[in-house]
């Protein structure tokens, strides 16, 4: 019997049969094997856990800052609060639990997560997550097994998503070298942002975007029920996965709408969502009041619509509208919601018109770049949700990735600085630098396949690039080596801030269009084949 061919990843990705699904998959299985892709990933994720080890070796936020310390403090914590206390005052204030230190602010799958790792710090350290007792505790046992938390969270979640993206990606793409293939794993591995975010400044982002790739790569595969199952752990980890929100809902809605029966299609992926979410949300769906206690946590809008310098819309237009002065947060939050659905609204209405794999991943993207410009309450650290959807892209727009990576890392600069963190902020700049020049062939081919809308075609845009790079180098000494004006103190954040934001502006109108596109490349394919 003749084996299956592997489709060509474009705009017109469609998927086996379901009773081809089983050959598909050892046909990828043979494909990997074939091009060396499983070595390739074994050796780049030794590296990939070697570098995370070195940057868990710096200081993270918070550290020896009392009295409430910083984002390691909040996760210490969380595990303290999980492990002495029962399910149902996890997210309730009390005695034992003053919701004004570091109270549990996501939803109930960080909760179970900070409880099974709160039994792994019993079992090795009890004083570190004792009730009450071991607040801003930083012992050297503590610190080192709360960095082996998050080093294994990243290497059993994040690093089996991506190994599944990439075989199901260069599977239907087609064409893929050994190169490539080993090129875009380690885009994928050694993301500097995350590295400097989860092993170095402290968080568990690795589980929340590796459950993302992987319900990504379940979409890539025609598993639906499996991409609804594993969103929903995603928005169950961390509702800042709700940047991905809308490409998940229009693309699968696009998909539905394209099946004999529509509404049982639709029916069966809502009782996959609904189940998933009632199985990790069962503690506090017994009472409203305290199923409503866990949502108010997870709103945060007395904060207001920013905090730090972030460059998004609302942060950077505030140096000449004063929005927390002149808008109530309930006029805010409605103006925040409107601007988001907006921008994400081109996006989601070309999959639901034209849905395909490759213009769902520039619908990650794009609505995950819109979530972080117009959403209400956006740290610097959200960044890490537009810049996984370009990593994920990185083969079809490498010259983009490579300046997307640049001001990525430049917007956190600060953050960063605060945390002690410049060595290890310039060494993986480095280290992406070296790996990203490495497959300089295919970035030369890349080009000539550039759309014909770009910015990069704009009369004076190679000369803007480098004005904006030849600024961000001075912003970079001027902010290590001269003190800020007394009477404007964060002056230097809030150029870094406008900088970054106007690359953004430019990136994000540029892949917008480019999913635009899309959808005439698919039609004009369609009259070829009707043609032949």
């Amino acid at each position: 019997m003749p084996k299956n061919k592997p489709a060509k990843f474009s705009g017109n990705d469609n998927a086996a049969p379901a009773s081809t699904q089983s050959g598909a998959s050892i046909d990828a299985w043979w494909w990997l094997a074939h091009k060396g892709t499983t070595a390739s990933f074994l050796c780049i994720s030794l590296f990939a856990l070697l570098i995370r080890s070195a940057v868990s070796l710096y200081p993270y936020s918070g550290a020896g800052t009392p009295p409430k310390f910083g984002d390691f403090e909040a996760q210490r914590h969380w595990m303290e609060i999980t492990t002495n206390l029962p399910t149902i005052d996890w997210y309730r204030n009390g005695t034992y639990n003053d919701l004004t230190y570091w109270g549990l602010d996501y939803p109930p799958l960080t909760a179970y997560q900070s409880y099974i790792h709160g039994i792994f710090l019993q079992m090795f350290n009890p004083e570190s997550v004792s009730l009450l007792s071991s607040r801003g505790h930083e012992s050297y046992l503590g610190k080192s097994l709360m960095r082996w938390t998050v080093l294994s969270s990243d290497a059993l979640i994040f690093f089996p998503a991506a190994f599944f993206f990439v075989l199901v990606y260069h599977k239907t793409r087609n064409g893929s070298s050994k190169s490539e293939v080993a090129w875009h794993i380690a885009m994928i591995l050694l993301n500097p942002c995350l590295i400097l975010i989860d092993h170095g400044h402290f968080q568990y982002n690795c589980i929340s975007l590796g459950l993302t790739v992987g319900a990504i790569a379940a979409v890539l595969y025609e598993s639906e029920v499996l991409t609804c199952v594993l969103f929903s752990l995603a928005l169950s980890h961390k509702q800042m996965s709700a940047y991905f929100a809308p490409a998940f809902f229009s693309h699968l809605l696009g998909k539905c709408l394209r099946q004999k029966s529509p509404i049982l299609a639709v029916l069966k992926l809502g009782i996959a969502v609904i189940v998933t979410f009632v199985i990790v949300w069962w503690p506090y769906l017994h009472s409203l009041d305290d199923f409503l206690m866990v949502l108010s946590r997870l709103a945060p809008f007395e904060r207001g619509i920013y905090e730090d310098y972030v460059a998004n819309f609302w942060c950077t237009t505030s140096i000449l509208i004063k929005w927390k002065k002149l808008f109530t947060t309930p006029s805010l939050r409605s103006l925040s919601l409107a601007a988001t659905v907006l921008a994400s609204l081109p996006s989601m209405v070309q999959q639901i018109l034209s849905p395909s794999n490759e213009g769902f991943l520039y619908g990650l993207l794009n609505s995950s770049m819109a979530f972080y410009m117009f959403s209400f309450q956006v740290h610097e650290k959200s960044i890490l949700m537009p810049f996984l959807s370009a990593t994920l892209l990185a083969l079809k727009i490498p010259n983009h990735f490579n300046h997307l990576t640049y001001y990525a890392l430049f917007s956190m600069f600060p953050l960063l600085c605060r945390d002690k963190l410049l060595l290890p902020y310039l060494t993986l700049h480095l280290l992406f630098t070296v790996i990203y020049h490495s497959h300089e062939n295919h970035h030369a081919k890349q080009k000539t396949k550039a759309s014909s809308f770009s910015f990069t075609n704009f009369p004076g845009y190679v000369f803007l690039r480098r004005t904006h790079f030849f600024i961000s180098l001075v912003l970079h000494a001027v902010y290590l080596t001269i003190q800020p004006p007394q009477k404007y103190p964060f002056l230097f954040e809030a150029l870094i801030m406008i900088l970054c934001f106007s690359y953004f502006i430019m990136f994000t109108l540029h892949t917008n269009y480019t999913q635009w596109t899309l959808s005439s490349h698919f039609r004009s394919g369609e009259k070829e084949k009707k043609q032949i």
